[in-house]
């Protein structure tokens, strides 16, 4: 693993798993997204993870007329590092899930590197939703595989990567590191790789201690001194997980789109 001089903070800002109604502070206007990840960056984040959602409903999209309304304006606010999800929202086709990334050619895109359950129907259960949309997209996910095959995975690499960007490589679980280091091997994707190790989504690997310590020794086997490792978790295990890896020499991410929970109030 490379050890930066300096622990690099990625801030996720609004995600697609959180929706509109847990809590008022997520962004979901393009005013709220561009000025939450200006103050971000001006707070230590050197990347702004983003994601789009529908004016009006706050519905996650890769629309680019939405991700228009506020990229120029954190461009012009700041100086951080622009990371483009290729996750997007959950259900969407490959299409247009690049079409975002495509069209704004950031310095990164997320790249997921594998397929898996992506189960997040417990948040369904808390009720209250203000949109139509909330609970059906939450609930659908017990019978939902995020699709990310070897052919998609090569497509947007090479798509994208011919635009000059690079690759945050969220990696899910073990396997997904033997994934990054098949296209690796083939020549796909030069290092140094940006790993991010992604604990506590329920069909991903879980948020224990033990598991941070596996992925990065795997990583470590499989990569040398050809990547920086970056670690985050959903939900309340994000604060140690990323103090655990800030301790380790990794980078740490942060954000709304990976917590919405503190502390009981």
């Amino acid at each position: 693993m490379k050890r930066a001089s300096k622990v690099i903070v990625s801030c996720a800002i609004t995600g697609s798993i959180h929706t509109p109604s847990m809590s008022p502070h997520l962004p979901v206007t393009a005013a709220d997204i561009a000025q939450q990840a200006i103050d971000a960056a001006h707070a230590g984040a050197a990347i702004l993870h983003l994601h789009a959602r529908e004016a009006g409903t706050g519905r996650p999209t890769q629309d680019t007329e939405e991700y228009a309304k506020f990229l120029p304006v954190i461009r012009d606010g700041c100086d951080a590092i622009i990371n483009i999800t290729t996750g997007a929202g959950l259900g969407m086709t490959m299409d247009q899930r690049l079409a975002a990334a495509t069209w704004a050619k950031p310095e990164i895109a997320s790249m997921n590197m594998g397929s898996f359950n992506f189960n997040i129907s417990g948040a369904a259960k808390r009720g209250g939703f203000d949109h139509e949309w909330e609970q059906p997209y939450l609930e659908m996910t017990t019978d939902f595989i995020l699709s990310n095959t070897f052919k998609q995975i090569e497509r947007a690499m090479t798509e994208l990567g011919a635009h000059g960007t690079r690759f945050e490589f969220e990696c899910y679980d073990v396997g997904h590191l033997y994934n990054l280091a098949h296209f690796a091997d083939r020549g796909i994707i030069k290092p140094p790789f940006f790993v991010q190790s992604i604990f506590g989504i329920l069909g991903g690997i879980g948020a224990d201690p033990e598991n941070l310590m596996h992925m990065k020794s795997t990583a470590d086997r499989l990569f040398g001194d050809d990547y920086y490792l970056s670690v985050l978790a959903a939900g309340r295990h994000q604060f140690p997980f990323v103090t655990m890896g800030a301790i380790m020499g990794g980078n740490v991410r942060v954000g709304l789109e990976d917590n919405l929970y503190l502390s009981k109030g």
